[in-house]
């Protein structure tokens, strides 16, 4: 054998080991809600399932200044919206990010979010090591009344009038 074909099965092997010690995360059917001329505000939602034990940490996009995961839930009967460090991705479960759930929200949007655009959103994931990965992903834009059915579920309304963030 020589020397090149033993360096190159060597560096072959070294990428799927590397391949191999992050986790992979699958992405499903991600979408982002239109918005109207002058909101500043919409959410990116879509289904997440990780190989092994997984957050999501973070996520952006060029189209928000500001892109933050979200939450929202129940709190002494009213329906709240925070930003969360991160969204468990436990080994081989689907978790889906959905309107008044756990979702991607972008803030100080550059421009109007229109139905038939595409977003790209870059997600940041964490595996139980600490090791950081990013996937990409572009999202396609679904009209504004969009729930998870894909177009015919009720808006839930996503707190849109944001006050500044507090970056």
């Amino acid at each position: 054998m020589s020397v090149f074909t033993k360096l190159a099965g060597a560096t072959a092997l070294s990428f799927l080991l590397a391949a191999g010690a992050h986790a992979e995360v699958k992405i499903e059917n991600p979408w982002v809600r239109a918005t109207v001329p002058q909101q500043n505000g919409t959410g990116a939602f879509m289904k997440l399932t990780a190989d092994t034990d997984t957050k999501l940490v973070a996520a952006d996009s060029p189209v928000a200044k500001f892109v933050e995961v979200h939450e929202m839930a129940m709190e002494n009967n009213i329906m709240k919206m925070r930003e969360v460090p991160a969204v468990a991705l436990p080994a081989g479960q689907t978790v889906e990010l959905r309107p008044g759930s756990y979702h991607i929200m972008l803030i100080d949007l550059h421009g109007q979010v229109k139905v038939g655009d595409e977003v790209p959103l870059t997600l940041t994931f964490e595996d139980a090591n600490g090791t950081r990965t990013t996937q990409q992903v572009n999202a396609p834009v679904r009209p504004l009344a969009s729930g998870p059915d894909g177009g015919h579920g009720h808006s839930h309304g996503h707190g849109h009038g944001h006050g500044a963030p507090k970056h």
